[in-house]
């Protein structure tokens, strides 16, 4: 009996297998444009995100160029210990860590409040020019932007001036005060990114049902009370996706605005991991330990990402997974 069960049983996967194999081939004939035009990307995240992952092997290693990255001696943990005993560990974490967090307490739900405002307009003139005028820091380059903030923040400076004046402020240049780098930091950042990023839940919001703020205001709710019971729980989803994300990038501050923006006389409170592996790998020729340092931060983004995920799942119902 067992026999004629195995013989009735086997030919069931290759006809399974065979029919997913045509299914997948119909698709892809069906569909071969939309799959040539993926190939670009996929490319990109083969060559430039998983590719490079072979190098990530020389933070567990003592590497050397001329030996290359599989002949380079093992040293295991070393250089993560050595990173986690130096003196420099508990400074840049806590300024990463700081200075990550101020971004996402004021700088993630700007753009949030800069949708729900723009959405009250009316006046399309003056909406499209406020979209118009918030949009632009974004497309101006990092370093053009970074001289700005330089030149208006300097003791001649309309901002330092401006202090001065007001507050009766010392007229010392505010970048080299480590006390005011962060803050300078995240208002910048804002200022550059809150039209871009306000787009999103601009989209969200135009697919919200017209028809429950119809109802609403028919049962004589007020603005805020639609913003709070309608608006705010429609674009909730889109708000939980793009604060996962953020908390996957918690601490990959950017260092080219940090490099661009730091100084000696600042490093106490500006100095993050990405400029400490900067100034380790491409200035000191110390490959094998900026790569340990960076892998540790990798590693504590992705659980981050997962927390968030997590927490989400359990707190809202929307996650990424």
């Amino acid at each position: 009996m067992n026999r004629n069960l195995q013989n009735t049983a086997t030919p069931v996967a290759p006809s399974r297998a065979g029919s997913l194999r045509r299914t997948v081939a119909k698709d892809f004939i069906t569909n071969k444009y939309l799959y040539l035009m993926i190939l670009p990307v996929l490319a990109y995240y083969v060559l430039f995100h998983y590719a490079p992952m072979y190098g990530a092997m020389i933070a567990f290693k003592n590497y050397s160029p001329m030996k290359g990255i599989l002949d380079s001696p093992w040293v295991g943990f070393a250089h993560f210990e050595s990173f986690f005993n130096s003196f420099y560990f508990w400074r840049i974490f806590k300024n990463t860590i700081l200075i990550s967090l101020y971004s996402l307490l004021f700088e993630f739900p700007m753009p949030i409040l800069l949708a729900l405002l723009l959405n009250e307009v009316k006046n399309k003139t003056f909406k499209k020019t406020a979209q118009s005028i918030t949009y632009m820091p974004y497309f101006i380059s990092m370093i053009v932007i970074c001289g700005m903030i330089k030149d208006f923040t300097n003791s001649g400076g309309f901002i330092n001036t401006f202090f001065v004046s007001v507050m009766g402020t010392d007229g010392q240049a505010m970048l080299q005060k480590p006390e005011l780098f962060r803050s300078l930091y995240v208002i910048s950042d804002i200022w550059q990114r809150i039209g871009w990023e306000s787009i999103i839940y601009m989209a969200a919001l135009t697919s919200i049902d017209q028809e429950q703020y119809e109802a609403a205001r028919i049962d004589g709710a007020s603005r805020m009370q639609q913003i709070r019971n309608i608006t705010l729980p429609g674009i909730l989803p889109v708000i939980v996706i793009m604060f996962i994300l953020r908390s996957g990038n918690l601490l990959n501050v950017g260092f080219e605005k940090i490099i661009l923006l730091y100084n000696p006389v600042v490093y106490e409170t500006s100095d993050v991991i990405s400029s400490f592996v900067y100034r380790k790998g491409l200035l000191e020729f110390n490959w094998s330990y900026s790569s340990a340092v960076g892998l540790f931060n990798s590693v504590l983004n992705l659980l981050l990402l997962i927390a968030a995920n997590r927490f989400s799942k359990k707190v809202t119902d929307n996650s990424l997974w």
